[in-house]
């Protein structure tokens, strides 16, 4: 998406590189010069003295090489990956009615992002059996992987606990092909049933 750094008024912005097709462990730091930050690195001073240490002139070649991609890209790809993202949203909904599309559609929802509640099915389960079928997808965010607590962003968005253990993050790419769409909403169907039928056991409990 298009970002005017001037008109978001943020003391600072952080870009993964990974996140915009960059190497991994690279990224920017974009800081208002009146900031008083803490280094999280100490000694030589460089970068401002906000972060010493030999910088990774690779890898920030390689952040500046995708990051201009992105960027002479961007509509394009915007528009072919909502394409995708809705026909997923479209399918799901045929297919699973009961199925809840979490956050706005359309042109305020993020390109790339299918976020969607499975009333009565537990998260990590409808996981498991999703990835037994080779569909890749998330309960939450990679910050969070491993702790088996409902969404924090959700609960604070009104969604009732069950409701959110029964929550699933879909994300598309560059790499995402119709095809990709198709093989989703084919297992989607049998996993969600096996998963309502197993029944939530933190709705049990």
């Amino acid at each position: 998406l298009p970002m005017d750094l001037g008109a978001l008024g943020a003391t600072a912005v952080t870009i993964s590189g990974h996140k915009v097709g960059g190497p991994f462990g690279t990224g920017a730091l974009i800081l208002d010069p009146t900031a008083s930050v803490t280094p999280v690195l100490h000694g030589g001073g460089q970068e401002r003295e906000v972060r010493s240490g030999t910088l990774d002139a690779p890898g920030i070649a390689g952040l500046a090489v995708a990051v201009e991609h992105a960027v002479e890209h961007q509509a394009m790809h915007a528009a072919d990956i909502s394409a995708m993202r809705d026909a997923l949203i479209s399918g799901i909904l045929q297919r699973i009615p009961e199925a809840v599309v979490n956050g706005a559609l359309g042109q305020q929802r993020l390109p790339a992002n299918v976020h969607v509640t499975f009333p009565g099915c537990e998260g990590d389960l409808l996981l498991m059996l999703l990835d037994a079928a080779g569909v890749d997808c998330s309960t939450g965010s990679a910050c969070t992987a491993g702790i088996p607590e409902p969404s924090h962003v959700l609960l604070a968005l009104g969604v009732d606990e069950a409701a959110a253990r029964g929550s699933l993050r879909f994300s598309l790419g560059r790499t995402s092909t119709q095809a990709d769409i198709d093989a989703v909403l084919q297992a989607l169907p049998a996993a969600v049933d096996r998963a309502s039928r197993a029944g939530s056991p933190s709705v049990r409990s």
